[in-house]
């Protein structure tokens, strides 16, 4: 339907609500009002462990790998002053693969979310993000057809349908079920841009793979290189002007067939010719086509919406080739994403240093690919039991070199001999293996007497025969007398000989690069407990877990105060303003105390769990500008707007 603006917009149930987790480590949660704290409130983030060297190498203290709900997680990356001064506005490329929302359940986590439910859990994932992102940062969210539809409009609300960059249709699967009606082989990734573009002016190209090399040859031995060849220089639409006489080099007269005109404008041709770019082929005769040459043109190709798996990776690559290997006594995780997938996407949107987000981490190929491209990341996942089995070890092994699968390294098929030009390594590879399947069991057989009459007499008509006349004739002779008997030995199979020659010119092999041999590192952090309650009534209260601290920790976070952990008053700073949380009653002592102990200038901000109101006036009265907040009313207001 259409909002009152006029603009495209999708409506769901509870569409204005928010959601909150209704148990820890699990795919469930309750609607409650956008300004429940439980919704807006900001929870900790911990770090519990440092894995590998995080102070040695470049950007590895930036690593992160966060156990809790993304949603929570996310809103303290970008409002936690320590934390935001790392990531807010930093993130250059996100990549988001969530539960699908298929109605199905999954061994490592439900996949059965409620229409409403998921597209406002994935809305406020969205919503949260914003905050994060670079100004040329892209988004890429990955999807089958169970939500594609609804999520692709909820994007264009959130990020704006002119910030559109495309979907790409990845071949996730090569065969097919038989159960299927029709078997879908695919699933989509929506790509959109935080500016688009700024973002294009800056997205990288993909490598030329080997086909796409092999469609430059140098057939002419031109000194600058291998030339673009394919079809003459015609085209179907065109003018008049572009229809006219060439003379080749041969002396024919060409000019485009009926209905066809030149790509080309006759200054161009001339231009060309005068610069000896212009191929009218090996006899001189042909079509004319003007080369482009393989060292002028950019490096790397356009990226396009269709990734086959043979280019990428499929499902099967990354559980069985991948997963079963580094985890041989585990069942593997039940969705993986092979590393050549996540490598295209980095290649395209991150550059090395950037920094990379997945706020599902699932079995961890995001990070995992990003730090063996070198890139910095951060990856939240909200299942402890994934974590300690898939996402941790899986991390550690890359840092310790442990995993020598994915694009660990790289294996490209190249030419053992000089191949004909314009034939690519993978041409030849499927030669050879064409030519096994089609000759297997084929009898190819030679008339040795036969061929030999033949060679003879040749010879015998030659000018410069290596045999006398007498000669040639006694040997035709015998010949004659080899062919009227047994013919048991005259008849020879010569295909083994033939295949081998061609299996010889056509000879490849695999040449493998080592791509990354581990180090670096990376912290591992766990969200904060929430701070506060609701009972059967509505009324907020204060969690058992608000104390000490913990809670001044997240109240610090949540009014974006710089924690001092060694100012034995205040435990944060925003400015000149110093914060004071009280485990219990604000009453005048307390006043007095943290007057006392301000700087020239300053005033307090003093949170507690209950206020006298002497308390205020005396607050008043010693600090004007100073005040005091009781939690946790006073800690939110009537909404939150991220």
């Amino acid at each position: 339907m259409r909002s009152p603006k006029g603009r495209l917009e999708l409506t769901w149930m509870g569409k204005d609500m928010a959601l909150i987790p209704a148990e820890d480590g699990k795919y469930d949660y309750e609607w409650v009002d956008p300004a429940d704290p439980r919704a807006c409130e900001v929870k900790s983030i911990e770090v519990v462990k440092t894995v590998g060297e995080t102070a040695a190498a470049p950007g590895a203290s930036d690593n992160l790998l966060i156990v809790g709900d993304s949603g929570d997680a996310l809103r303290s990356l970008g409002t936690i002053p320590e934390w935001a001064a790392k990531y807010r506005g930093k993130v250059k490329l996100v990549y988001i693969d969530p539960p699908f929302n298929t109605e199905q359940i999954f061994e490592h986590y439900a996949d059965q979310l409620e229409h409403s439910i998921w597209l406002t859990m994935m809305r406020d994932r969205v919503r949260d993000i914003k905050p994060l992102l670079a100004d040329d940062a892209s988004i890429w969210v990955h999807l089958d057809d169970s939500e594609v539809h609804r999520m692709r409009v909820v994007l264009d609300e959130e990020l704006g349908s002119e910030n559109f960059v495309a979907t790409i249709v990845w071949e996730k699967s090569p065969g097919s079920k038989g159960d299927a009606g029709i078997a879908v082989n695919h699933d989509y990734i929506l790509i959109y841009a935080r500016d688009e573009p700024s973002w294009k002016k800056l997205r990288n190209r993909i490598p030329r793979s080997a086909r796409q090399a092999g469609r430059y040859a140098n057939p002419d031995s031109d000194p600058r290189g291998p030339w673009r060849q394919g079809a003459d220089g015609t085209a179907k639409s065109g003018n008049d002007d572009l229809r006219f006489e060439v003379t080749t080099p041969s002396g024919r007269v060409v000019t485009p067939p009926k209905g066809n005109y030149w790509r080309f404008s006759k200054q161009t041709l001339e231009t060309a010719r005068a610069e000896g770019r212009v191929w009218f082929g090996k006899r001189g005769d042909a079509l004319p086509v003007i080369k482009t040459y393989l060292a002028e043109i950019a490096e790397g190709v356009v990226p396009g919406t269709w990734w086959p798996n043979h280019e990428v990776g499929s499902n099967q690559e990354a559980k069985r080739d991948h997963l079963r290997k580094l985890f041989p006594d585990i069942e593997p995780f039940s969705t993986p994403k092979p590393e050549r997938l996540l490598q295209r996407i980095l290649q395209i949107g991150s550059d090395p240093g950037d920094l990379v987000l997945d706020a599902f981490a699932g079995s961890g190929t995001t990070a995992a690919v990003a730090h063996k491209m070198g890139r910095r990341w951060v990856t939240i996942e909200l299942s402890s039991a994934n974590i300690d089995r898939y996402t941790l070890p899986r991390l550690c092994k890359v840092v310790d070199n442990g995993d020598p699968w994915g694009i660990t390294s790289s294996t490209e098929r190249v030419a053992a001999v000089d191949l004909p030009d314009g034939v690519s390594p993978q041409d030849a590879q499927r030669f050879t293996t064409m030519l096994t399947k089609f000759t297997d069991g084929e009898v190819l057989t030679v008339n040795v007497v036969h061929e030999m009459t033949k060679v003879v007499r040749a010879l015998g008509a030659s000018s410069e025969a290596p045999l006398s006349p007498d000669e040639s004739k006694s040997l035709l002779a015998l010949l004659r007398k080899a062919s009227k008997g047994s013919d048991a030995g005259i008849d020879i199979d010569v295909m083994p000989q033939v295949r081998a020659r061609l299996r010889e010119k056509a000879r490849t092999r695999d040449e493998t690069t080592i791509l990354w041999g581990g180090g670096g590192g990376f912290k591992v952090a766990r969200v904060g407990p929430t701070m506060y309650e609701v009972d059967d009534d509505g009324e907020v209260y204060l969690s058992t877990d608000a104390t000490n601290g913990a809670w001044s920790k997240a109240v610090a976070g949540q009014l974006k105060f710089t924690l001092t952990p060694d100012d034995p008053v205040f435990c944060g700073v925003r400015n000149r303003q110093r914060l004071a949380v009280i485990d219990g009653v604000v009453d005048e002592t307390v006043v007095r105390t943290v007057v006392e102990h301000l700087g020239e200038k300053e005033k307090a901000v003093v949170v507690g769990k209950g206020v006298l109101s002497e308390a205020e006036a005396l607050l008043a009265e010693l600090s004007p500008g100073s005040r005091i907040r009781k939690a946790p009313g006073d800690l939110f207001g009537k909404a939150t707007v991220r």
